[in-house]
């Protein structure tokens, strides 16, 4: 039983034998006293009224007299109106960091199986017609956490990628190599392959434009030119072939698309991230052209005059959708309808979420009701994990006009940054090189990861390099630093430290706030869970780490001559970094064990 709960029981008796009733430990509920009160929890009483028959004043009082008097978890108590505020005793507080230190999964659930779901998480969605750049990054490493973070609370998650690798923009890229490319590969140029299938991209948009404003000069409209541009007459035709088949355009598709496939591995390992299985466009837009054609037959759907295919959800309030164009070629949210009917005949989902940007709220509430009048169950529970977008310190990105932040180039930079400030302060410097390297791939990734996962989602953010790496600001720069600072400590202790629980001390304050914020730590887990906010992990990290600097500051640990009292301060320090190691991997970022 945790202290907690031996608490709640405590209350269930006290109030029992007070007002003669039967009210068990699982209705107590205790939250944490706000700041502006004394005490460590708080219970409101409004709830037994009824029973106690008396003011909500005169009832905390007497519980609160009762624990302090029957109770060894409670050292003081403070009634205010209805709400009773419990001080723990030092015994209390000494039990709750022994839970702490003494599970290896602290925080982190083990569900009986009736009782696990089977999230299906999807994130990076790439297309294979560019490389991956700072969107995809916030994208994967918030479905990455969000994995994390769901299977701490101890249900099974399937993590999945969706690689749109046909349409429209992979034809432009093929286009473009076919012109210009003079049988370019990635072990001609040197360059990764989704680097260079990207440079290609950008080609294609520049010649396209150029040939635009030919047509507009000629008295075209803006419209009809580029409908009308060579380029993009090529570009159509090339999908029209693709999706009947043709050998030749078959072919290029497959070979230009292996090379990006490898530059993507290449990223995702080096960002640390990983899938459990990855669904292609090109399998999947075939099923959803079959559901498609049936919801024609059924009278779901219908026809236009130039053979396309619409849905039309007016009386959703919304507009018609297009699902298959007039030559019969598929949109995106043809591929989506057949990626969901394929996932949920794969897995046994319970919970399917999208983390996909704001941008596409309307594509996913069209996705929902289309597979709902398909007559697909799963169609209303879909999640979308919606975030907002990330932009540079001088403005948006543009993928066509080659504007983007590099994944990789982003990430080697990072770490390049890390490296040079670890130098400059030389506090590596009796480090041999490797270890260096190791170090600064850390906290450079590190930095990267918390700058972006610190801000709530469902918020725009402007993501600056410089900022991401400060050592005495809210980065993961300064959570390595005070994790490497307790390595330290324990490398350098000269005896052996034993569990705390020696009673020749009293804890003061900080040490115990900072007992408090660790015992905390599943309820945050919990919290970000139910809230799908992997922000919720890396501010409470930040929280702590704070703390503990205060405490590190503040109160001797080698150097305190109580040897129960510096047995207790190094073991405290010790599960600050173990909770902290464990936030931290949450969110998908690395401690160092030196800095």
């Amino acid at each position: 039983m945790s202290t907690i709960q031996a608490l709640s029981v405590a209350i269930a008796d006290a109030i029992n034998t007070l007002y003669t009733t039967s009210i068990e430990a699982k209705d107590i509920t205790l939250q944490e006293t706000r700041e502006e009160f004394s005490g460590d929890y708080t219970y409101v009483v409004f709830p037994i009224l009824k029973v106690s028959r008396k003011k909500p004043l005169d009832t905390a009082k007497e519980i609160g007299e009762h624990l302090a008097k029957q109770c060894d978890l409670v050292s003081d108590y403070e009634a205010v109106n209805g709400f009773l505020n419990i001080t723990l005793s030092d015994e209390a507080l000494f039990a709750m960091l022994n839970e702490v230190t003494s599970s290896e999964d602290y925080g982190h659930k083990v569900l009986p199986d009736g009782e696990k779901k089977t999230y299906m998480i999807e994130y990076s969605s790439p297309n294979t017609n560019k490389p991956l750049h700072l969107g995809h990054i916030r994208n994967i490493l918030l479905g990455y956490s969000l994995s994390l973070i769901v299977e701490a609370s101890g249900h099974n998650v399937v993590k999945t990628n969706i690689v749109n690798d046909r349409g429209i923009h992979i034809c432009k890229s093929m286009v473009a190599w076919l012109h210009w490319g003079n049988g370019a590969t990635p072990e001609s140029t040197g360059k990764k392959g989704d680097h260079l299938v990207g440079d290609f991209y950008v080609l294609f948009d520049k010649h396209y434009k150029k040939e635009v404003e030919e047509l507009k000069a000629k008295g075209l409209s803006e419209e009809r030119a580029k409908e009308e541009a060579p380029l993009m007459q090529e570009a159509r035709e090339m999908l029209r072939k693709w999706e009947a088949g043709d050998p030749t355009v078959r072919n290029l598709w497959h070979t230009m698309n292996e090379w990006v496939y490898k530059g993507f591995d290449e990223t995702y390992q080096k960002m640390g991230v990983a899938f459990d299985k990855i669904y292609y466009e090109s399998d999947t837009y075939k099923i959803g052209k079959e559901e498609v054609l049936r919801g024609l037959k059924e009278g779901i759907f219908t026809k236009h005059e130039d053979g396309s295919v619409w849905a039309d959800l007016r009386n959703k309030g919304l507009d018609e959708k297009l699902l298959l164009r007039s030559d019969g070629t598929s949109v995106y949210i043809t591929q989506d309808i057949g990626t969901a009917k394929m996932r949920y005949s794969d897995y046994p989902i319970d919970k399917m979420i999208y983390v996909v940007g704001n941008e596409q709220e309307y594509h996913f509430q069209v996705l929902s009701i289309l597979l709902d009048r398909l007559g697909f169950s799963f169609g209303k529970d879909l999640v979308h994990f919606s975030y907002g977008m990330v932009n540079l310190p001088d403005g948006r990105m543009k993928s066509r006009e080659g504007t983007v932040v590099d994944a990789d180039d982003l990430m080697a930079e990072m770490v390049s940054t890390a490296y040079q400030i670890s130098e400059e302060a030389g506090k590596a410097s009796d480090l041999p090189e490797e270890e260096k390297r190791e170090i600064a791939r850390k906290v450079g990734l590190g930095a990267l990861k918390y700058f972006i996962l610190k801000v709530d989602p469902r918020k725009n953010m402007t993501f600056n390099p410089k900022e991401s790496i400060d050592f005495n600001g809210n980065t993961a720069s300064f959570i390595q630093y005070a994790y490497a600072r307790i390595r330290s400590l324990e490398r350098k202790a000269e005896d052996t430290f034993v569990p705390c629980g020696g009673k020749s001390f009293a804890l003061n304050d900080q040490e115990k706030a900072l007992i408090r914020t660790l015992y905390n730590y599943p309820t945050i887990v919990e919290q970000a869970f139910t809230d799908f906010v992997p922000a919720t992990i890396a501010n409470y990290t930040y929280n702590l780490v704070k703390l503990y600097n205060g405490f590190y500051h503040d109160c001797p640990i080698l150097r305190e001559e109580n040897v129960a009292l510096r047995h207790f301060r190094l073991s405290l320090s010790l599960a600050t970094a173990k909770i902290i190691a464990k936030a931290m991997g949450l969110l998908g970022i690395e401690m160092p064990e030196r800095m």
